[in-house]
């Protein structure tokens, strides 16, 4: 890593011209990874590199540059040409560095990274030949497995020196069950910051009976019908839709800039009075972990929506200038190669009073939601749209027939206010989530849930 006198110079030169905030993000990365189709290897990759970004502001003017080159000479240059490209503000004063912050995964006992990748392809084997020999009607299995170390550092004119290790293990298997032309998939992805013990003691063979389970049932499901109606959504990666259709609305990227249906309701009802919510950078272990963020900062415990009010916007460094706010140690970004911005970390509903049977038991016909999808939305209207990949029909109380193909259309802000029943049965699922700074690691969550009313998309047979 580069040293503190280099890093003084490079800020130096960056801040020489109009900049009042200049920033060096420093990166250190290792990953290995395997894929599997028809439990035969697809491929083998390594990887290890190495960036440097830095980041100027005149208020809420920025300019980012980044580099793999490693000289001071090459460096200075980058970072005058950044001053250059600058307009607006008057420079400011570099404060002395602060203490240097480091934090080590403490909970890895073995490093992912030292485990033969003929060990990590034998795992995925063992799943996928049992996953291919389940039923006849699995038809095809993709698996693959990933681990990642990264060492960044941060360091700013106003007294940041920040470094932090930051290692993560993920792996997936998807099943595919096929009948006539209808194809349904099941899906697990668990991740963490542990080590390769998370792998060993992960109950794959139970999981991937799940995965193979659900395919089936759903393959051989009819159609959902439509309309609106009452939908209970199981927990763990029932979240996504609290993620998508809430989450990146409360991001400062878009309330920043009035973009968000959010904006400006810090005090105000946005929810039901059972519903509080948080964004936990700081879970022990949990895959959208961290320490410090992107820019430096340290993370933090979040509470975003407290009995229906909302409490707090997640906040960058951009974002409070424009906000006029404190930063809440939410700026990430997937490398060196994009500038930061505020995102989310382990995001999630918190759990309520109900029991998930009770949930169902006062549904008296309803949707149930087991397994969420993909889907999309809109964050300054709050329209969004999510598939459901496992889902079953609620009659009189009781869980009944499964059913395929159901969508669930709405706005978040209406969702928000319609959810009458939290459950006690928290989960959380891991995740990677797009912006603007790249795909980072993320975790969703909620309880079960009830919506008193949502539109379903879906149809009936022929």
């Amino acid at each position: 890593m580069l040293n503190d006198s280099v890093i003084e110079r490079i800020i130096e030169a960056a801040m020489s011209k109009t900049a009042d905030f200049a920033e060096v993000y420093e990166q250190e990365s290792e990953s290995s990874s395997v894929r599997l189709l028809n439990s035969r290897t697809h491929d083998a990759k390594s990887h290890r590199g190495y960036g440097v970004g830095i980041r100027l502001m005149s208020g809420t003017n920025t300019v980012y540059v980044y580099t793999c080159e490693k000289s001071e000479e090459a460096l200075i240059k980058l970072a005058k040409d950044a001053a250059d490209a600058l307009k607006g503000g008057n420079p400011g004063a570099i404060k002395e560095l602060e203490a240097l912050c480091r934090t080590t995964p403490s909970l890895i006992i073995t490093d992912p990274l030292k485990v033969s990748k003929k060990d990590n392809i034998a795992f995925l084997k063992e799943a996928s030949d049992f996953a291919l020999n389940y039923d006849e009607l699995i038809t095809q299995v993709a698996s693959s497995y990933t681990t990642s170390h990264k060492i960044i550092r941060v360091v700013n004119n106003e007294g940041i020196n920040a470094l932090e290790d930051k290692s993560r293990i993920r792996f997936t298997l998807e099943a595919v069950a096929t009948k006539g032309n209808e194809k349904q998939t099941g899906r697990l992805a668990p991740g963490s910051m542990r080590g390769y013990e998370f792998v060993t003691e992960y109950p794959m063979i139970e999981k991937t009976t799940e995965c193979c389970e659900s395919a089936i049932r759903m393959v051989n499901a009819g159609y959902a019908p439509s309309g609106k109606m009452p939908v209970v959504i199981g927990n763990g990666f029932g979240g996504v839709i609290f993620h998508e259709a809430c989450g990146h609305a409360l991001e400062s990227t878009s309330v920043g800039i009035k973009a968000s249906c959010f904006s400006d309701m810090l005090g105000k009802q946005i929810a039901s009075s059972v519903v509080t919510a948080r964004d936990d950078a700081r879970i022990e272990g949990e895959w959208g972990s961290y320490m410090i963020d992107d820019t430096g900062r340290q993370s933090s415990n979040l509470l975003l929506i407290e009995n229906g009010i909302l409490k707090n916007y997640l906040v960058d460094d951009l974002g409070a200038r424009r906000m006029g706010c404190e930063p809440t140690g939410c700026g990430r970004r997937q490398s060196f190669s994009y500038a930061p911005t505020s995102r989310m970390s382990n995001t999630y509903i918190d759990n309520g009073d109900s029991k998930p049977e009770d949930i169902i038991a006062n549904t008296e016909y309803g949707l149930y939601c087991t397994k969420m999808g993909g889907g999309s939305v809109d964050t300054a209207t709050g329209e969004f749209n999510f598939a459901a990949d496992e889902a079953f029909m609620i009659r009189n109380g009781k869980v009944c027939e499964p059913v395929r193909g159901a969508t669930l259309i709405g706005k978040g802000p209406e969702i928000l206010m319609n959810i009458d029943m939290v459950g006690n049965d928290l989960a959380l699922s891991a995740g990677m989530c797009g912006s603007i700074s790249g795909s980072v690691p993320v975790t969703v969550g909620q309880p079960t849930i009830r919506v008193s009313s949502i539109l379903v998309g879906g149809r009936e047979e022929n």
